[in-house]
């Protein structure tokens, strides 16, 4: 496989919150967007250069609390206590295209990659791996397991006009994505196995996992973390 990044996710406790800390760092703000009723969350989304986008996410208090716990972890008391320090860059999605198919790749390697559930969003129609227990993915190996966010999602549109292609292209390009992690050897096992080795770069650190995107603005390079 050949993964290419879909977009970034900045998680937070609100969809205001996670706005205003992205318009602060980057310059413009997230907007549109919609609802998740399948996983009681909404989000505002912001095009970049290259085809790929970020999204603001969060709980949504209007929802439905949903039957299966939420994606990314949102359910999960370690991330909640991060979001009660502001909003972060939580995670990364990277894109499955054609000729390969999400839904086969999962059935040949149920162990390694997650359920992929079919979702929609307005005329929106994408499969995205989620762990049951709507944990952020993790490589296990030997009774090891290393994720927290660095790990991506996988995705695959099932329209040709996803939100990289159709929302205007920003003035805003990602130079490097980075993480640093104290299993990273672990993860880059992970990360080659499913061909996105070549998308992140990862260092082998203590302390705890740690994203940062650098972006590229009008007004020079930030670091979105």
């Amino acid at each position: 496989m050949k993964l290419v990044i879909d977009h970034l996710v900045v998680a937070a406790a609100d969809l205001d919150s996670g706005t205003d800390y992205v318009a602060g760092l980057l310059g413009i703000a997230p907007s549109g967007g919609g609802a998740h009723p399948r996983m009681g969350t909404h989000n505002r989304v912001l095009g970049m250069a290259g085809g790929l986008y970020l999204e603001v996410i969060a709980i949504d208090p209007q929802a439905t609390a949903p039957s299966r716990p939420r994606w990314f972890g949102l359910d999960q008391d370690a991330v909640r206590a991060r979001l009660a320090q502001g909003p972060y860059l939580a995670h990364w999605a990277a894109r499955v295209e054609a000729p390969l198919d999400l839904s086969r790749m999962q059935a040949e390697h149920p162990a390694r990659i997650p359920p992929a559930i079919p979702m929609e969003r307005g005329h929106l129609r994408w499969r995205l791996t989620v762990p049951e227990d709507g944990s952020l993915p993790a490589w296990r190996v030997a009774g090891h397991a290393a994720g927290d966010g660095l790990l991506p999602t996988l995705i695959q549109w099932d329209v040709a006009d996803y939100p990289g292609i159709s929302l205007p292209r920003q003035n805003l390009t990602l130079r490097q994505l980075s993480g640093s992690h104290p299993q990273a050897g672990l993860l880059r096992q992970g990360l080659a196995w499913l061909g996105a080795d070549h998308l992140i770069q990862l260092e082998q650190a203590d302390g705890p996992p740690r994203l940062s995107a650098q972006i590229e603005t009008a007004s020079g390079l930030k670091i979105l973390a």
